[in-house]
């Protein structure tokens, strides 16, 4: 996948926390530190490629839609294809967001999805990232413009490589022979992982003498562990492929939104 680099960049703080945002690099979060300690791997640290640094929202899917087709109302629709074979994470991470709101610990963004071949549906997504004392609040919403659309959300952090790493999931959805998620639900086997999961619980990192906790109003968390220099922690609004196994639709006008939360133990 192609690079993408920072561009200008815009910081929040409170306290000993500081975080750097991208918003012509899709929006992303580029950097997250507290008490002078780096949590995210950082563009060109070991690839500038787009889909692989910093904590970017996955808008208006999440995960890979498989070969790029879905069915949706009796129509037959076919995404421009981003990796290998398939269209991944939606269209948001590779476009500039408009900074709406910028103060010392607030920050909110907005994109017009396009209406095109990269997304036939319109709308417009919003993010307000918020720093306070020993935490950081993301939150992601899709309003449609005038016709009703299929949408998935959630966040792409990719965080350095913990030292400890507690996650409990409930099921998993077992991936096929092209790496994507399938039904049914199945018991969680031992990692490394690349999968997505129905997780109940709260997700904990441990780093550099620090602890993180994890928890969103999302039940869908993807987990990709699989790489020596970081754990990828995915909450979203539905698994991989959801426009082909479990479609969530909003109405004209309507916005869908959900909340990301980090928290220093």
């Amino acid at each position: 996948m192609a690079p993408l680099a920072p561009g200008p960049l815009i910081t929040i703080t409170h306290g000993v926390l500081r975080v750097t945002i991208a918003p012509q690099a899709g929006g992303r979060i580029a950097q997250i530190q507290h008490d002078g300690v780096d949590h995210l791997v950082g563009y060109g640290e070991r690839t500038a490629a787009m889909i692989a640094w910093g904590s970017y929202p996955m808008v208006p899917w999440a995960g890979r839609i498989r070969r790029g087709r879905f069915e949706f109302r009796g129509h037959q629709y076919q995404l421009p294809l981003n990796l290998d074979a398939h269209a991944i994470h939606g269209v948001a991470f590779a476009l500039p967001w408009s900074v709406q709101k910028h103060e010392t610990s607030v920050v909110e963004l907005s994109l017009t999805l396009p209406e095109d071949q990269r997304w036939p549906f319109g709308g417009t997504a919003y993010q307000r990232i918020v720093a306070g004392d020993g935490w950081l609040e993301m939150t992601l919403s899709v309003r449609a413009g005038q016709v009703p659309m299929p949408v998935v959300v959630g966040w792409h952090p990719w965080f350095r490589k913990p030292e400890r790493f507690y996650f409990y999931p409930s099921r998993i959805y077992p991936r096929d022979e092209e790496g994507i998620a399938t039904l049914p639900l199945a018991e969680p086997p031992p990692g490394p992982w690349d999968d997505c999961f129905i997780n109940h619980d709260t997700v904990t990192l441990q780093l550099a003498g620090q602890r993180l906790r994890l928890s969103s109003d999302c039940l869908h968390w993807v987990i990709y562990d699989a790489t020596s220099f970081a754990t990828c922690i995915e909450p979203q609004s539905g698994p991989p492929d959801s426009f082909n196994l479990e479609p969530n639709v909003i109405p004209p006008g309507a916005t869908f939104q959900k909340k990301f939360l980090i928290e220093w133990q």
